[in-house]
This record gives C-alpha cells, structure tokens and sequence, in this order.
C-alpha cells in the first residue's frame, strides 16, 4: 500500500495495543490493516463531504466489529484500552486528511 499523506507514513498505528501482550500481534496486525486500507480508500476516493468520509470509516469499524470475534476466539477483547486506541487511530486519520469529526460519529457502528 503506497499512500500518500505524509503524516499517515510516519504514523504507527495501534502502537498501544502491538505493546500489550493481551492483544495478539497478528489480530493487531489484522487491525493495522483495515485502518491502512481505509487511508487508503481515503487517497483513492478523495471525499469531498462527510457522508463520504462516514461511509468508509462506517465500513472499517465494521470490519473492527468482526475482527473482535476473533480477538474472543483467541483470549483476548476490544476493551477498553483497545477501544481507546482504535479510536484515536481513527480520529487521527480523518484529521490527517483534513476533515473535523465528531469521532463518535466517525466510529457509529461499532459493537466494541
């Protein structure tokens, strides 16, 4: 994935969770990806609106919503440090691409 935004290169994303042994590093990874993915969606679209926006980060906290079965499968949860850190990686991404969210919103479908 070859993204473009500065800050999003130099970003290390769910950095909190790669440093808790509770969360397994290649569900973190798995994580890691759907938020690259989504900067990715991002560069590719170029939303003008935040509809736009909403519906792709709706879509990535979706697959958030089904990665946290498989973190259940391996003894683990998106709990509380976990839903803190996803979601400051996600408000960091709409910022990095300039737009100015309310991160609840930006988040809205997530069951975790």
């Amino acid at each position: 994935m070859d993204l473009e935004n500065s800050k999003i290169k130099s970003y290390n994303f769910l950095e909190d969770m790669y440093r808790d042994s509770y969360f397994p590093d290649f569900l973190v990874d798995k994580g890691k990806e759907i938020l690259l993915k989504l900067c990715s969606l991002i560069e590719e679209t170029n939303p003008k609106d935040d509809a736009l926006i909403y519906k792709l980060t709706h879509a990535a906290t979706e697959k958030f919503n089904d990665l946290n079965h498989e973190f259940g499968e391996n003894g683990s949860e998106i709990e509380t440090a976990a839903r803190d850190c996803i979601g400051m990686d996600f408000d960091f991404i709409v910022k990095s691409y300039g737009f100015d969210l309310d991160i609840e919103e930006v988040i809205a479908p997530r069951d975790w």
